[in-house]
């Protein structure tokens, strides 16, 4: 047999074509070309020239064409033949899997069956599939890459739409080419009087009094490119109010953007300073707890060293919690605080028992502000702790405070029965005058914090001549 199979072809089934022409034109014609028997048995292997890679499928004749295909491919060639085989049956072209157990190699084949001689040969005239194969892994890893893109983007959109919605300034991204705007907040919204609907999309220079377009887009321009920083004050056409626009030029896919950040020109911006970072930084990583509430007493915020007092998990199990749940007086600690911080601004030096999650107790010392910046008043409170001060004092060095030198001044001149009953009804009367003061004389939070009954504190008034004096 030659290299061409001819030897196959010299029977003469086909007598107009030379054997030697007839080989190159079915090699020339497929990309792969098997006779094989009836019982799949390969009689002779033609090649396409151009394929390099088919060179070496001589070594094919003689054997099964089962065992040159892969193992899903074997089902599909019995189906494929019995078709064949089938007078009544309509014969399919079939895609196989060639696979070279030596080499470890394979390739897929479309093959159709023709006879051609009266002993039931069957020529297979395949065309190689991997140019379609590759194709189509191509299209595949087109198609995962694009839509890998598409998630990427849509992850991009939802998180500028999440930063447009929680940021505290009032910003617009404006086309310079349209003058239309693309983008805004819900802060600049506000500030323009109209819904944030309604304005993206439309011309940015409608929303200000006596300014054009034209001239709106070429003063930003300029303020965009000045190194000062003073911007460009506009009033809006709704509500009337004066602004300042501080314009920034920046260029996004081929088109030209101003992203614009609006603030109020009689209003207090919010500082961007050393201060102020350090400030956020103090509340953030301070030694001190301190707590954010509204005017209810609902907690809005609290730093770490608030968390580590309370032994809280995060920050967010707290929110909308009261504060009064981690105060040992529960309700009248709450109000003293808040209402004497609302009537003075602040209150300082509040001593009282902080109670953990976990019902852990540990004294504490708070201080209460008012905050009021026009919005809604808040309040803010430090807890320090006081285990540090409550440390014993180091044997063998005496420690006097200054406010017990009077008593020390009465060694002598009398008894130590006598002293301890003098000073006794002296701090007693302070300290129902104090929680008298500190709860505005409501006689059952003074009791309460005394740890008195209600029929207690008012003999102690009557001891003192203090009830008489508060009616």
């Amino acid at each position: 047999m030659t290299s061409r199979g001819t030897k196959y072809w010299d029977s003469g089934a086909i007598p107009l074509i030379g054997p030697d022409i007839l080989g190159d034109i079915i090699a020339s014609l497929a990309d792969l070309a098997i006779v094989i028997s009836s019982t799949g048995q390969i009689l002779s292997v033609l090649s396409n020239p151009t394929h390099r890679s088919y060179v070496d499928l001589k070594e094919w004749e003689r054997r099964n064409v089962r065992d040159v295909l892969t193992s899903e491919s074997i089902p599909k060639f019995e189906r494929a033949l019995a078709e064949y085989l089938d007078p009544d049956a309509v014969s399919r072209p079939v895609e196989l899997n060639h696979f070279d157990h030596e080499k470890k190699w394979q390739f897929p084949i479309n093959y159709s069956l023709n006879r051609i001689g009266p002993d039931q040969t069957i020529l297979m005239l395949g065309r190689d599939m991997r140019p379609v194969a590759e194709m189509q892994q191509q299209l595949v890893k087109a198609q995962i890459a694009l839509e890998k893109d598409y998630e990427s983007q849509r992850e991009y959109d939802t998180r500028f739409q999440v930063l447009l919605g929680h940021i505290t300034d009032a910003v617009v991204f404006v086309s310079v080419g349209e003058g239309r705007v693309t983008e805004l907040n819900s802060a600049a919204a506000r500030l323009l009087g109209k819904k944030r609907d309604s304005i993206t999309g439309s011309s940015f220079g409608q929303e200000f009094k006596g300014i054009s377009r034209a001239d709106l887009m070429d003063k930003l321009a300029a303020a965009a490119q000045a190194d000062s920083t003073g911007g460009v004050e506009v009033e809006t056409a709704r509500t009337g109010e004066k602004l300042r626009i501080s314009p920034t030029l920046f260029r996004a896919a081929g088109e030209r953007m101003f992203l614009c950040r609006l603030t109020e020109v009689n209003g207090n911006a919010i500082r961007d300073d050393d201060y102020t970072r350090n400030l956020i930084a103090l509340c953030e990583n301070g030694s001190d707890g301190i707590v954010m509430t509204d005017s209810s007493g609902a907690i809005t915020s609290a730093n770490e060293a608030f968390l580590n007092l309370v032994d809280a998990t995060d920050g967010r199990s707290l929110r909308s919690r009261q504060l009064s749940d981690f105060l040992s007086r529960g309700n009248v600690d709450q109000k003293v605080l808040m209402d004497h911080a609302a009537r003075v601004g602040s209150m300082r030096l509040y001593t009282t028992r902080l109670i953990g999650e976990y019902g852990g107790q540990r004294p504490v010392t708070i201080s209460a502000t008012l905050l009021s910046n026009g919005h809604v008043p808040c309040f803010a409170f430090v807890f320090r702790d006081a285990q540090v001060s409550e440390m014993p004092a180091t044997p063998g060095i005496p420690v006097v405070d200054e406010e017990a030198r009077p008593l020390m001044e009465l060694v002598g001149s009398a008894t130590l029965k006598e002293i301890v009953s003098q000073t006794t009804d002296v701090v007693e009367k302070m300290c129902i005058e104090t929680a008298i003061q500190l709860t505005n004389n409501n006689r059952v939070a003074s009791a309460d914090m005394l740890g008195l009954s209600r029929q207690s504190l008012y003999v102690k008034l009557r001891k003192y001549g203090m009830l008489a004096k508060e009616s």
